[in-house]
């Protein structure tokens, strides 16, 4: 099966492009490059912007692609709250664009990474697929648009989809030859580890009084190739022609930052050092993710645990200690 894989060069895009290669896929990758790495990609790359209708309808006629997989999102919470309207233009109408190019081409299945931003703020856990949608900032708010806009899409021209809203994702692949690279750099388990690296005094954790076991936010963390997995599996889900369909992807289980400081101490055997700091406004003290319906509908469940995702990321890390 050709398969194109929008935002292909980013961190999660990259090891999607790397899995499925392995396993015989004949993958296409487009990305802008804008926060991709062309050293992550190995394969086809086309460089190019999704919103650009000119390259997608010539590129769709040249590759006879059958399903996508789209990756393609800006994804910093903090910056979309400064900054909405370039959010809209990049993740709403980029998917636009995409769905457009596929009605033209005929290609009928779609795979997107969604978000557990879609849900806003909760106080039951675990979040389930039944949850009331409210995005409390404008990232939320176009995964929730893109979501939408797929439906209508589905009545209109027939496409297929599966949505995979993510809770944390974090690790690498495990020979550490491609990883978590972002500049700046938001998410706790790279900062942890840069930490460890040197390339940080210590690591500010924002509120110990939260209502939780030692007072510090709880969230699931999921590995980056256990998510893979949940995109190939949804992948040949739409391709045995069943329908349409949303999941979380998160693995049922709740870490504290204090409990990932910790398990980055044990797996990097450097003592890492940090410090209490305010809290940050609208973090909530827990995001947990329900993962019943998609082990029940696809038969996953996640292979790696905390410590398995942070040793992965030390590798990469390590390795690559100024990133790509």
């Amino acid at each position: 099966m050709k398969v194109l894989i929008a935002g292909g060069a980013g961190y999660i895009g990259s090891h999607c492009v790397k899995i499925m290669t392995e396993q015989g896929y004949d993958v296409i990758v487009v990305d802008n490059l804008s926060t991709g790495h062309r050293e992550a990609v190995k394969e086809k790359l086309y460089v190019g912007d999704i919103r650009n209708q000119a390259f997608l309808d010539e590129l769709f006629q040249k590759e006879k692609i059958e399903a996508v997989i789209h990756f393609c999102a800006k994804s910093l919470v903090g910056v979309s709250m400064t900054e909405p309207l370039e959010y809209f233009d990049n993740n709403v109408s980029g998917t636009m664009v995409l769905l457009q190019a596929m009605a033209k081409a005929n290609v009928k299945k779609i795979v997107f990474s969604s978000s557990a931003a879609v849900y806003g703020d909760h106080e039951e856990m675990p979040i389930t697929e039944e949850y009331l949608t409210n995005p409390t900032n404008p990232y939320g708010e176009t995964k929730l648009m893109m979501e939408k806009m797929m439906k209508w899409a589905e009545i209109a021209h027939g496409f297929k989809y599966v949505s995979l809203r993510y809770f944390n994702v974090a690790g690498a692949y495990t020979d550490g030859s491609i990883g978590e690279d972002h500049q700046p750099e938001t998410h706790l388990i790279p900062i942890v580890l840069q930490t460890a690296l040197g390339k940080r005094d210590h690591i500010t954790v924002y509120g110990n009084d939260y209502n939780t076991a030692d007072g510090t936010c709880v969230r699931d963390y999921i590995h980056v190739i256990d998510l893979i997995d949940a995109h190939i599996r949804a992948l040949n889900y739409l391709s045995s022609g069943n329908i349409s369909e949303i999941f979380n992807l998160g693995s049922e289980d709740g870490y504290s930052v204090l409990e990932i400081i910790e398990a980055a101490r044990a797996v990097t055997g450097i003592n890492i050092k940090q410090e209490i700091g305010p809290r940050r406004a609208g973090d909530p003290a827990k995001l947990i993710a329900s993962s019943e319906k998609i082990g029940r509908v696809l038969g996953w469940k996640p292979k790696f645990g905390i410590k398995e995702i942070i040793r992965d990321a030390w590798s990469f890390h390590k390795k690559h200690p100024e990133g790509y």
